[in-house]
């Protein structure tokens, strides 16, 4: 599975294929897909963490079912640029997930993406237990529609 630049997506979506993206908190994995035309990001139902193993099944039955051809994983970056722990985990769950998959993986600054995503839900008037099952998946559409609003000025 290789690790790709946004800008080679393009070439990589065709066949009427989707995009996914991927937020990764402590307790759950934050999924969201694009549709067809690559204009729009939709949150899934967020895939609550277990076992590695049993992670990386369930969210590549997610993907498989929606036709995705490569996936953008969140990379929390430090407010100055740098690289914390939070980022080495995501890199390290995209190296994980090589031995299930051989979709690529692009990374994505995902800075203050689970602060829009919150905002977004207060303002939807989602009641607190609702937006702690939700954030993830929203902060994964917040990170998808970056790219997809990248691809388009890139197309």
């Amino acid at each position: 599975m290789p690790t790709v630049d946004i800008e080679t997506l393009p070439q990589l979506l065709h066949d009427n294929r989707t995009l996914a993206a991927l937020d990764l908190g402590e307790k759950t994995i934050g999924v969201a897909i694009s549709d067809r035309s690559l204009s729009f990001a939709h949150p899934r139902q967020v895939i609550i963490r277990k076992k590695f193993t049993l992670d990386a099944q369930a969210l590549l039955a997610m993907l498989t079912k929606d036709g995705v051809a490569a996936i953008v994983m969140g990379l929390p970056v430090n407010m100055d640029g740098s690289e914390g722990p939070r980022a080495q985990t995501s890199r390290a769950f995209v190296r994980n997930m090589a031995r299930f998959t051989d979709l690529p993986f692009a990374f994505w600054d995902e800075r203050l993406s689970t602060v829009a995503a919150e905002r977004a839900l207060l303002e939807m008037d989602v009641s607190r237990k609702k937006r702690q099952t939700r954030i993830d998946s929203a902060a994964a559409a917040f990170i998808l529609q970056g790219v997809l609003d990248r691809l388009k000025v890139l197309r």
